[in-house]
C-alpha cells in the first residue's frame, strides 16, 4: 500500500490573514521571492479596489469562484482507442487549476506591470469574462461534448 503525501501546512498571508491568499502568491511567486510576488499581489488587490469601489479581497474570492472548474475531462485508453472521460475535480485541485489558470493568463496580458495584469484579470473573472473564465468555460464544454464516454470512468 502506498504512503499518502503529508499535507503541508500553509501559514495565512501577513495582510488578510487569509490561507488562500497565501496559496495563490506562492503560485505567482518566482525564484522563491516570496516578498515581490506579496507585493505583486497586494498591489493588484488595492488596484481592483481602487478601480471597482468594493472590497478587493471580496472581488478576488469572487473571480475565483468564478474560474473554478467543477469537471475535467482526462484521457484513458479503451481498447485500442483514446476517449476523453469527464470527471468532477477534486476539492483541492479545483482551487489550484483556478489560481494557476488566473497567474497565467494574467502573465499574459499587455498591461505594463504584473500588478495591472493581474488586477485586470482578476477584476475580469469576477465579472465573468477574461481569458481564465474562458478557459474554465472551455473545459466545460468539453465535458460535456464527451459525457458520452463517462461509462468508462475508472
Amino acid at each position: 500500500m502506498r504512503k499518502k503525501a503529508v499535507k503541508h501546512t500553509i501559514l495565512p498571508d501577513p495582510k488578510f490573514g487569509d490561507e488562500q491568499v497565501t496559496k495563490f502568491v506562492n503560485n505567482l511567486m518566482y525564484d522563491g521571492k516570496k516578498s515581490k510576488s506579496l507585493d505583486i499581489f497586494y498591489g493588484a488587490i488595492d488596484l481592483v479596489a481602487e478601480k471597482s469601489g468594493e472590497d478587493g479581497l471580496e472581488i478576488f474570492r469572487k473571480a475565483l469562484a468564478n474560474v473554478t472548474p467543477q469537471v475535467e475531462v482526462r484521457s484513458r485508453r479503451v481498447g485500442g482507442a483514446n476517449f476523453q472521460i469527464p470527471q468532477p475535480v477534486r476539492e483541492n485541485r479545483k482551487e489550484s487549476l483556478a489560481m494557476k489558470w488566473l497567474i497565467g493568463y494574467s502573465r499574459k496580458r499587455n498591461e505594463r506591470s504584473m500588478e495591472q495584469k493581474l488586477a485586470n484579470e482578476i477584476m475580469a473573472a469576477a465579472k465573468e469574462e477574461g481569458a481564465a473564465f474562458k478557459k474554465k468555460e472551455e473545459v466545460h464544454k468539453m465535458a460535456e461534448a464527451n459525457k458520452a464516454f463517462s461509462h468508462f470512468r475508472f
